[in-house]
């Protein structure tokens, strides 16, 4: 093989040895081109993000920034402290009405009330008068308050005084000079007078106790007679009518006249302008709708029983008690606690009758 050949084939050799590549100066070019540009497009996103941002925040119409969370908190504890002071107030006004009375309240804020007023004096040095003044503008707040709550409350009460207290401090007029030896007898009117009852086919009806017509006209003999009912007066007036036709009751008290007390009407015989020791009151429910207990004299209910002789019983111990003109009928009432008035009385009598027979005897011998 010649020089020439053997030089052609180291050449063609190299060449397939060589690694295989499709660089070429354009295709480099082109290719740094796309990196710069990308380079470029991830420097501007942001930016583009932000005034995106910027845009829709605008467009939303909040041009100012949130407030910082500190002025948040310190709003948030403004409130509670309002809030709790707020309830504290209306808790301690609950409080004071419901512990000490309106005149309780006034006593012990007089002081408090009278010393927020102090004048001053024009002999006081300016920083003295600066405290004074500072000391009288401080407490005016407080005291105004309490006198707005004294003020307040007194309107109050005094309605409700209309509602729950007896419509009179005398229920009745005085006794004639002539008439002060006399007893008050006071009557209830349900179920000890009358009964009333409602059926469907014939609606409210009213039916009188046994006896009850000789009842009222024995004792108005002896007596100043009462009827003292917690009913309403359109319903008091009209049975009395009927019941009384001689005019043997000489008042009529109705619901008006009562005292109010957890959610009952109570007969307050201490409002009746009469001598305590000198009132009895009878009724089925005595005990359970008098505030006097000392001056009852209970009986049984009437229920339309048509053997019930309760108020014809009654007449022999009421005559004996005016009669006698005792000092105080309260221990005489005292000594039938618990038992059967009337059996008792006949018991009594019959026994103080044997007493005196069996004196006498003793006496002829």
């Amino acid at each position: 093989m010649s020089r020439i050949a053997r030089s052609r084939l180291a050449l063609t050799l190299r060449t397939s040895a060589a690694p295989f590549s499709t660089f070429s100066p354009a295709a480099a070019a082109s290719s740094a081109s796309k990196e710069a540009a990308a380079a470029a497009d991830a420097s501007l996103a942001p930016k583009d993000a932000a005034a995106a941002a910027s845009v829709s925040s605008s467009a939303a119409g909040d041009p100012s920034p949130a407030p910082p969370s500190g002025a948040r908190s310190a709003f948030g504890l403004l409130k509670t402290g309002i809030l709790t002071a707020v309830t504290a107030a209306f808790g301690a006004t609950g409080y004071v009405t419901y512990a000490y009375s309106l005149d309780e309240v006034d006593h012990m804020t007089r002081d408090f009330r009278k010393n927020s007023k102090i004048p001053i004096s024009e002999d006081l040095s300016g920083f003295e008068k600066f405290k004074a003044m500072a000391y009288s503008e401080t407490m005016k707040v407080p005291a105004s308050a309490i006198d707005l709550y004294l003020d307040i409350r007194s309107q109050i009460e005094d309605q409700i005084q209309g509602f729950v207290e007896p419509s009179s401090e005398k229920l009745l007029p005085d006794l004639p000079p002539q008439e002060q030896h006399v007893f008050t007898i006071v009557l209830d009117l349900n179920e000890t007078l009358v009964y009333s009852d409602w059926k469907r086919e014939r609606g409210w009806r009213t039916f009188k106790r046994p006896g009850v017509d000789a009842f009222l006209e024995q004792l108005a003999k002896f007596y100043e007679v009462v009827v003292y009912s917690d009913q309403l007066s359109m319903y008091v007036d009209p049975v009395m009518e009927r019941l009384d036709a001689k005019g043997c009751v000489r008042h009529r008290l109705s619901r008006v006249a009562t005292k109010y007390v957890h959610g009952k009407h109570y007969r307050d015989l201490s409002k009746l302008n009469r001598d305590p020791a000198r009132v009895i009151y009878i009724s089925g429910h005595a005990l359970e709708s008098c505030l006097q207990p000392e001056n009852c004299l209970p009986i049984k209910p009437w229920k339309l029983e048509a053997e019930d002789t309760q108020l014809i019983d009654l007449i022999p111990l009421l005559e004996y008690v005016a009669m006698a003109r005792v000092s105080d009928i309260r221990p005489v009432l005292a000594s039938f606690e618990g038992r059967d008035i009337a059996a008792e009385f006949i018991e009594r009598s019959r026994r103080l009758h044997e007493q005196k027979q069996q004196h006498g005897r003793i006496w002829r011998r």
